[in-house]
């Protein structure tokens, strides 16, 4: 099945370096990122990862088109996987790029956000 098929609803914006395109598949939000997530772009992100208003929230982040993350992102995931891990839902992590992965195994974020080789599989229970 495509993904455009599975979509309920969309919302895209354009950050400097980082775009950010928000969908909502079966209850789950999808935050698609491309570009770069760093102490510019971090508010952007923190933002769209915010679901304090949602119960049992659900949210997988795409990082298959980002090209750079330092430690703000990495900060940030972190926040936004124990908020939502609070409010009973979860955070994922889907299709990271190589220097991405890179940098989120070398800190151990791997072992703490679940990372999923694919968009599919982030979805998939």
């Amino acid at each position: 099945m495509a993904e455009r098929e599975m979509t309920d609803s969309e919302h895209a914006a354009q950050y400097g370096p980082l775009s950010v395109v928000s969908t909502s598949t079966d209850g789950i939000r999808v935050v698609t990122l491309a570009g770069e997530i760093d102490h510019h772009t971090g508010d952007t992100l923190r933002q769209t990862l915010d679901a304090t208003d949602v119960p049992r929230p659900r949210i997988v982040v795409d990082l298959g088109q980002v090209t750079f993350m330092d430690s703000s992102g990495i900060n940030i995931l972190i926040a936004a996987h124990r908020a939502l891990g609070e409010a009973g839902g979860w955070l994922r992590l889907a299709a990271p790029t190589e220097s991405v992965m890179r940098t989120l195994q070398i800190v151990g974020v791997d072992a703490v956000i679940d990372c999923r080789e694919t968009l599919h599989e982030a979805l998939s229970d």
